[in-house]
């Protein structure tokens, strides 16, 4: 009977495990998959479009990628990991240049992505005080997720402005 306790609790132990391991994989799966298109959009884009926007007081493409590092940076510390040591959080939205740019953004990918990582499973429920609003841990992870989606939209939006139909979707 002891051993047939012992098997049980251990096979619901992995169970546990198992299933807080396939939030934590699903949520980077959909940021890398976010990500990857935010990047090869941000690489499709000439120079000079990367200052292009739609309108006045509308953000330009490259402030729109570089809004996206920043909520990147944002929830970062929110979920308990510093931004790296060479990121200037009040002046990221100024770095200028399509290369410049696209490299902030790969850093901050891999950084978000890496908080998700470290997140562990047993604190999604602590609570998040974004300032606006308060969540949890896993409402945060789904937040920086969505976010990095609802800006990848927009992007998509601003390609087909400038006659540039999203790499992923050209037919072969």
């Amino acid at each position: 009977m002891r051993k047939l306790l012992t098997l049980l609790l251990g096979v619901y132990a992995l169970s546990a495990y198992s299933q807080d391991t396939i939030v934590q994989s699903n949520i980077k799966g959909w940021l890398d998959y976010s990500h990857g298109q935010i990047l090869q959009l941000a690489e499709a884009f000439n120079e000079d479009q990367y200052d292009w926007r739609p309108e006045e007081g509308v953000r330009s493409v490259g402030e729109t990628i570089m809004h996206v590092v920043s909520a990147n940076y944002f929830f970062g510390p929110k979920l308990g990991a510093a931004p790296p040591e060479d990121v200037d959080m009040k002046n990221l939205e100024s770095i200028k240049g399509k290369d410049m740019i696209i490299a902030e953004f790969k850093k901050s990918a891999e950084y978000i992505k890496g908080v998700a990582d470290q997140v562990e499973a047993s604190t999604f429920e602590n609570e998040v005080d974004f300032g606006f609003m308060k969540s949890t841990n896993l409402g945060a992870l789904l937040l920086a997720m969505e976010h990095a989606a609802e800006h990848k939209g927009q992007l998509i939006a601003y390609a087909r402005s400038n006659g540039i139909t999203p790499p992923w979707s050209q037919s072969q």
